[in-house]
């Protein structure tokens, strides 16, 4: 019995021990779900980078597709018939404006010239001989050795002689120029193209069908299409003072997305709008001194369309969308905590959205540290950029007694 009343006892006693362990529990697991401040373990704020919202001025461009086309082309083409004696160039090669690109066989262009110069010689021989009967004539009138009308008799042969002669020179030239034609010139400087004809091929006069197409590539053309809606968007914000013109140069990406090195200047945009596809063309003359662009390749230009005043630039890692598509941001406020914007973003400029709305000069966007955040949460805002604050130093240990 003793023992027994002892084991009770002992069992009685450790109760309120039990007891103070389990409230002790329940109390810790209430701290860990609610009783914990939001900021973090321990009550500590979130650690975050921002980017202070700043005024500038930004040039808006805009990337349009385009194709390039040679700055000249001409299409050599025959201007007499005649068989092709000789090609006198390298295809593919350069060519300068006047350089011989073919011979024709011009032996009877060549006795075409002959005969006019002996017509106007026997011309020239007649006019001399006109022209002393002439003054004869004129001296014999004076005396009445003869009569009046064999004097403007004489007096018209030599007008006459003159007109054939004349005419006479005309044929020569005519003469000469056709055979000149029979030796057929580049037109304009440039890279020419392949033959379309080889020796002994016989071509005509004004034919259909080039001989060879000389295409001048420096500088080179970019023709682009621009939207008509997009032009009138950008004309009523240049007249409501919100945009300027921008006269920059205008830069061009290659097919493989690299930028070419040489950047280009916009020459005219056309007057009239396409019915079919609602744009109308831009052209830009780009310098092409290595012929690295050749005509119809595929390019895009970057053109600047305005130069705005005052704007402001968020980066993209700021910008977050909804399932709706909305943009929103989170933005340090004057409290020092997190706070929700819905913003409004036009275009990207880099790696930066121009802001439209929703953002105002001054506003701390957070870009790092999103993920360990949410809305009313306090941080502590590191400007990106800036070198991070030094740990206070800790207290030095009391010496040992």
């Amino acid at each position: 019995m003793p023992s027994r009343k002892f084991m009770t006892h002992n069992a009685i006693s450790r109760v309120p021990a039990v007891l103070t362990v389990a409230v002790l529990a329940l109390s810790l697991a209430a701290c860990g779900k609610g009783g914990e401040p939001q900021g973090g373990p321990g009550g500590q704020k979130g650690q975050v980078t921002v980017v202070t919202l700043k005024p500038e001025t930004v040039t808006l461009t805009r990337e349009l597709p385009g194709r390039t086309s040679a700055s000249l082309v001409a299409e050599v083409r025959p201007q007499v018939s005649g068989i092709v004696e000789q090609r006198l160039f390298v295809e593919g090669g350069l060519v300068r404006a006047g350089q011989p690109l073919y011979q024709l066989d011009d032996k009877t262009y060549a006795a075409d010239l002959e005969t006019a110069k002996a017509t106007l010689a026997r011309g020239e021989a007649a006019l001399n001989s006109a022209r002393l009967n002439a003054q004869r004539s004129s001296d014999l009138v004076k005396i009445d050795a003869v009569s009046k009308q064999d004097d403007e008799t004489a007096v018209a042969t030599l007008k006459q002689s003159q007109a054939d002669v004349a005419s006479g020179r005309a044929a020569v030239q005519s003469a000469g120029v056709v055979l000149g034609r029979a030796r057929i010139t580049s037109p304009i400087s440039g890279r020419i193209g392949k033959s379309a004809v080889t020796q002994g091929a016989l071509v005509t006069a004004n034919q259909a069908d080039a001989l060879a197409v000389v295409q001048q590539l420096d500088p080179v053309h970019v023709d682009i299409s621009q939207s008509s809606a997009e032009l009138l968007a950008l004309r009523k914000q240049i007249a409501a003072g919100t945009l300027t013109e921008a006269n920059t140069p205008v830069t061009i990406l290659l097919e493989d997305g690299s930028q070419y090195p040489l950047q280009g200047k916009l020459a005219f945009s056309e007057v009239t709008v396409d019915e079919g596809t609602g744009s109308f063309l831009l052209r830009v003359v780009v310098p092409n001194p290595d012929n690295l662009l050749m005509p119809g390749m595929y390019v895009r230009a970057l053109i600047g369309t305005g130069v705005r005043q005052n704007a402001l630039l968020v980066p993209q890692q700021g910008i977050n969308r909804d399932p709706k598509g909305n943009a929103t941001a989170m933005v340090v406020n004057a409290k020092g905590q997190v706070e929700p914007r819905e913003v409004q973003v036009s275009q990207a400029i880099g790696d930066k959205w121009l802001v439209e709305g929703g953002l105002k000069a001054g506003d701390k966007v957070i870009v790092e540290g999103l993920q360990k955040i949410g809305p009313g949460m306090p941080v502590d805002a590191t400007e990106k950029g800036a070198a991070p604050a030094k740990p206070a130093a800790a207290p030095a240990a009391a010496p040992k007694q």
